[in-house]
């Protein structure tokens, strides 16, 4: 598998290797996708507490009964679903792990998984390391979805397709006509949904629909979610799970022996916040996303780029054609250790480097005054 990865150009992350330039040279790092202010209050005190009343062994293997309580709660809370926590949720290391445990679990060598492009740099190595092919379908900023392209990439061999709305790193937010295409397809052949919604909350246009919501998706649909977008938590390492009981214990056998469990008091912490915050906390985080998604899309067009304001999450992907001839990696090092800003090369979202070769990505989940100064020094770019 080490040896399919290579063949495919996929080694360490460019985006934690852009990370590590950005600490080299002093850059601000709008690179990598984690938040440099606070966690809320609640959810600070909840996990010091939780510290300090011993919870701090094993939680069960599958996740802490009150957060796998919480998540079911807000499940149904938020989108009217039916969720048994005791059968269908499981807890992981972050959603990068319930990735993989759930491709690991539900997909076999020399089955095909579909894939939108451009996409977060994960999917393609979880599908690898199953032995499986992914099969790469546009999705581009600004663009509404092809559903005969995507009906195109289906054949007898699908086994599964990857959704992530809002999009990383696209900012695309799914509308209800193109989920409804996609579970129609999903329906026809008999394809699992994997649906990565990491950012259901940070969404600025449109609505957020869990695909699983739609008529025949639940017994069909693996949702994704987690803690380190929606409580600014990256560093906690706390995902979730919400799947048909009947492929929830192949799910939770992979992510017992790859992880055992997400750690115990910040499971505990997560579930106080859930418990706790009402929905104005998430309409604010999304509002002030707003204004920091408005601050960096004005400075990059300003500085030359040519931008699509994203519709959710926290990114912009940005085309650099205007000021340089230079290839994605090597003016994104340009921009790190010149201009002092640091993004992620285009090239690390495609199964072919050429289709982001002119491409960088920016990420804004940071302060005001931070993205001031990081628009300030965009621009002094001048074309190289």
């Amino acid at each position: 598998m080490k040896t399919a990865l290579r063949t495919h150009g996929f080694t360490e992350s460019v985006i934690r290797a852009m990370t590590r330039l950005a600490n080299e040279h002093g850059a601000i790092n709008l690179a990598q996708g984690f938040p440099n202010f606070s966690a809320p209050g609640v959810l600070k005190e909840a996990a010091a507490r939780a510290v300090c009343d011993d919870i701090n062994q094993y939680a069960i293997t599958w996740g802490a009964q009150r957060l796998r309580r919480a998540l079911a709660h807000k499940y149904a809370e938020w989108y009217g679903m039916e969720v048994d926590p005791e059968t269908q949720v499981t807890v992981t290391c972050g959603s990068t792990e319930a990735m993989a445990s759930v491709l690991l679990a539900m997909v076999d060598p020399g089955d095909e998984v579909v894939v939108f492009e451009p996409f977060y740099e994960n999917y393609g190595p979880d599908a690898i390391l199953c032995g499986a092919k992914p099969v790469f379908v546009p999705l581009n900023p600004g663009e509404s979805l092809d559903l005969e392209g995507v009906a195109g990439a289906f054949s007898s061999r699908t086994r599964a397709i990857i959704i992530n709305t809002p999009n990383n790193p696209t900012g695309r937010v799914l509308s209800r006509p193109e989920l409804e295409g996609i579970a129609e397809l999903c329906r026809r052949h008999d394809v699992l949904a994997v649906t990565d919604e990491i950012y259901e909350h940070i969404y600025y246009e449109g609505e957020h629909i869990p695909i699983a919501t739609l008529p025949g998706m639940a017994e069909r649909t693996v949702t994704i979610s987690g803690a380190s977008k929606t409580y600014s938590v990256t560093g906690w390492r706390v995902g979730t799970i919400v799947s048909p009981a009947a492929v929830a214990g192949a799910i939770r056998k992979v992510h017992d022996f790859l992880t055992v469990g997400a750690p115990a008091p910040l499971q505990e912490a997560i579930a106080v916040g859930m418990e706790s915050l009402d929905r104005s906390y998430y309409q604010t985080l999304a509002n002030e996303y707003r204004g920091r998604r408005d601050l960096l899309y004005q400075g990059l067009i300003d500085a030359g780029f040519s931008c699509q304001r994203p519709e959710g999450a926290y990114y912009i992907l940005a085309d650099f054609s205007d000021l340089s001839d230079l290839p994605d990696d090597e003016f994104a090092r340009w921009l790190t250790a010149e201009i002092g800003v640091a993004s992620v090369p285009g090239s690390s979202f495609y199964s072919r480097p050429e289709l982001g070769r002119k491409i960088i990505r920016f990420a804004f989940c940071k302060t005001e005054p931070m993205l001031e100064e990081a628009v300030r020094r965009l621009s002094a770019v001048k074309r190289v």
